[in-house]
C-alpha cells in the first residue's frame, strides 16, 4: 500500500481541508485494509464510463449531493441520498456526484453507497462521481469497494507526481477521473497529465468569490477532444447557456439543485440547454 501523498501548499483553505483528510485517511486504513475494499469492489458491477455518458449533442448535468460546504455551512434542507438520487435520474442527470468528506461537507461513505445503490438500479444505470479529497490510492480503492464509477483529483492538491500516479491508477481500475483545475497553470498540467476530462472550478480558492468568467478564460485553452466540465456558481438555464457558449460539455451542480424542492424538474431544466461549439 502506498503512502498518502503529501499535500500540495496552496496557501487557501484548502491546506486545512488535506491535513485533516491525510489524518482521516491513515485512521480508516487501520480500520479497514485493502484486501477487503478490493474484495468488496469485486462485488460491485462494472464502473459506468463517465465521460462518455457526458458527451451529448445538449450540455448534460453532474447533479451533486451535499450536505454543507466550508462557504455556506449546513444547507437548510433534508437530504435523503437514495431519493435525491433517484428524483436526479428522474431529471436526466448524466452523472451524480457525491461529497464523502465528513469533516468539512458532512458527508461519507455510506452516503456514496446509498446513491450508487440507486444508480445502479436505475433504468438506464448512471455513474457516480466520488468528490472528495484524493491524496492515497487507499481512497480510489474505496471509491470502487463502494461503487463510484468516477473520482476527482484536484490540481492544486496535488504534485505533478502524485496526480500523474493517482491518475493511473484509477484508469487502471476502470473508473473515469476528473482533473479539477482553477487557473491556466493547472490547466496545462492537467492536459500535460493526459487528463481529457477536466473540470474548471469558478470559485476562487483566496476568496471563494465566483466567477463563471474562468471557465470562459480556460476552456479555450484545452485541447479539441477534451471534455470540459464547469463547476460552481451555476444556477440557471442562463448560467449554463454561458458555460455551452464557452465549450463545456456538462456542468456540475450542487447547491442551486439541493436547494429545490423539485429536484427532478430542476435538473431537467439545466440539462436542455444545447452545446456550443
Amino acid at each position: 500500500m502506498t503512502a498518502t501523498s503529501a499535500p500540495r501548499q496552496t496557501g487557501t483553505y484548502l491546506d486545512r481541508i488535506l491535513v485533516q483528510t491525510a489524518k482521516d485517511v491513515a485512521a480508516r486504513k487501520a480500520l479497514v485494509s485493502i484486501d477487503a475494499l478490493r474484495e468488496m469492489a469485486a462485488s460491485q458491477p462494472a464502473p459506468v464510463d463517465v465521460e462518455a455518458a457526458l458527451n451529448r449533442d445538449r450540455v448534460t448535468v453532474i447533479a451533486e449531493i451535499k450536505r454543507a460546504s466550508p462557504s455556506k455551512g449546513t444547507f437548510p434542507v433534508s437530504v435523503v441520498p437514495s431519493e435525491i438520487a433517484a428524483a436526479y435520474i428522474d431529471g436526466g442527470a448524466a452523472a451524480i456526484s457525491c461529497l464523502t468528506d465528513e469533516p468539512f461537507f458532512k458527508g461519507s461513505l455510506t452516503d456514496l453507497e446509498a446513491v450508487t445503490r440507486t444508480a445502479y438500479a436505475a433504468r438506464n444505470p448512471i455513474g457516480v462521481l466520488r468528490k472528495d479529497f484524493m491524496l492515497d490510492r487507499y481512497q480510489i480503492d474505496e471509491a470502487r469497494a463502494f461503487g463510484a464509477s468516477c473520482i476527482l483529483l484536484i490540481a492544486a492538491a496535488l504534485d505533478d507526481g502524485a496526480l500523474a500516479d493517482l491518475h493511473a491508477y484509477a484508469r487502471s481500475l476502470g473508473l473515469s477521473v476528473l482533473v479539477e483545475v482553477h487557473d491556466e497553470e493547472e490547466a496545462r498540467r492537467a492536459v500535460g497529465l493526459g487528463a481529457t476530462l477536466i473540470g474548471i472550478n469558478n470559485r476562487d480558492l483566496r476568496t471563494f468569490h465566483v466567477d463563471l468568467g474562468t471557465t470562459e478564460r480556460i476552456a479555450p485553452l484545452l485541447p479539441a477532444g477534451t471534455t470540459v466540465v464547469g463547476e460552481s456558481g451555476i444556477f440557471t438555464e442562463g448560467d449554463v447557456s454561458r458555460l455551452a457558449n464557452a465549450g463545456v460539455a456538462a456542468v456540475l451542480v450542487g447547491e442551486s439543485l439541493i436547494m429545490q424542492e423539485d429536484r427532478a424538474a430542476a435538473v431537467r431544466a439545466l440539462a436542455g440547454v444545447s452545446r456550443g461549439r
